[in-house]
């Protein structure tokens, strides 16, 4: 259950934020944080990380379909832990940006350190998600303390 509630807060957050910035920033804007640091760019991404497979909405669709069913069928039958956490961050930010391609076609992405492709909240936890996965399975093979 905590999964879930996990996964429903990063979701939110994802949603509260993309929600701001596509009320308040229009398409291809940027308005500078920390002037060639850190800006909020507004982005419309309709591929997969880096801009890949553009325009590919039924497979993302698809895809993020069956790791979503995987993971609610998976997480009530996990240990509570690292495990748990990485399904909640996975979980929220698979839902976050499957609503958006849902609902638009592509993906709000807005946060942009200008040496990176920009990004989002779910794409955050998303990648957290994953690399607590990493973790907890290099921690049960005995590789990492």
């Amino acid at each position: 259950m905590r999964v879930f509630v996990g996964a429903g807060l990063v979701l939110l957050l994802d949603q509260i934020t993309k929600l701001a910035v596509r009320r308040y920033l229009l398409p291809g804007e940027s308005l500078p944080v920390l002037p060639g640091i850190f800006h909020l760019s507004y982005v419309q991404n309709p591929g997969a990380a880096f801009g890949i497979l553009k325009y590919q909405t039924g497979f993302f669709i698809a895809i993020t379909a069956l790791v979503v069913a995987a993971i609610i069928f998976y997480a009530p039958r996990v240990d509570p832990g690292l495990l748990r956490v990485a399904l909640a961050l996975e979980l929220g930010g698979a839902l976050g940006n499957l609503i958006d391609r849902l609902r638009f076609g592509y993906v709000v992405d807005f946060l942009d350190f200008r040496i990176w492709p920009v990004f989002n909240v779910a794409d955050m936890a998303i990648v957290i998600g994953v690399g607590l996965l990493f973790v907890h399975f290099l921690r049960a093979e005995g590789r990492v303390a």
